[in-house]
């Protein structure tokens, strides 16, 4: 029960500041929810593009290299593979979502409408696929030392950033990204409650042990 508690308050506070960001909305919003609505473009500073996808490289290129170089027999690799099974569950799921939700994003066409559904082939805005990866590359982490040392729920804030960051450049709506919040996190809760990583099932001795334990 302590550890649903603790999950539950981690989820809690992210969203919240999520949904801050999104519940304040004109009288003309759509959507689900009736939250979405366009934001004003911005493309600059901490809110580029090239900072968003900066944070996505990292993020993957950091699981995965220190999954490879740890391993999973000590604890953090473990974790390690875990956020790796969480980043590959919510990929999934998310690419899966799009395909079948078709739906249009708010730069697609002169007049954003967040109710644009089942549109077809290149219309792929719900949910957000990066706001679900960083979610789903955190939760694990957030999960394992969040207890031991609090300053790790500060990584809740990435997935924050992120989110933020594609509805400033009008890539997603508020409804896309804590679609992609809410499934990167449960993708990141049910890898972390598995005793063994499912990727570490089908990858070499090798790779299981470490490669910092084989130099």
């Amino acid at each position: 029960m302590q550890r649903i508690g603790r999950i539950a308050s981690s989820c809690r506070s992210a969203l919240a500041l999520l949904a801050a960001w999104c519940i304040a909305s004109p009288a003309s919003a759509g959507g689900p929810f009736g939250i979405d609505h366009p934001l004003a473009y911005d493309n600059r500073g901490i809110w580029a593009r090239s900072n968003q996808d900066a944070l996505i490289d990292v993020l993957l290129i950091g699981e995965a290299g220190g999954a490879l170089w740890e391993g999973g027999e000590e604890r953090f690799g473990r974790t390690l593979w875990q956020s790796i099974d969480a980043t590959v569950i919510g990929g999934a799921s998310s690419q899966v979502l799009k395909v079948a939700f078709s739906r249009a994003r708010p730069d697609q066409g002169p007049d954003p409408d967040p109710n644009q559904w089942f549109k077809g082939h290149g219309f792929q805005s719900f949910p957000s696929g990066e706001v679900t990866t960083v979610s789903a590359v955190v939760t694990p982490l957030v999960l394992e030392y969040g207890q031991d040392h609090p300053a790790v729920y500060a990584l809740e804030l990435l997935p924050v950033y992120d989110g933020i960051a594609r509805m400033k450049v009008r890539a997603h709506w508020q409804s896309d990204v804590l679609a992609g919040f809410a499934l990167g996190s449960a993708a990141g809760w049910y890898a972390h409650r598995r005793a063994s990583p499912l990727v570490l099932a089908v990858v070499p001795h090798a790779l299981y042990v470490g490669l910092s334990k084989r130099w």
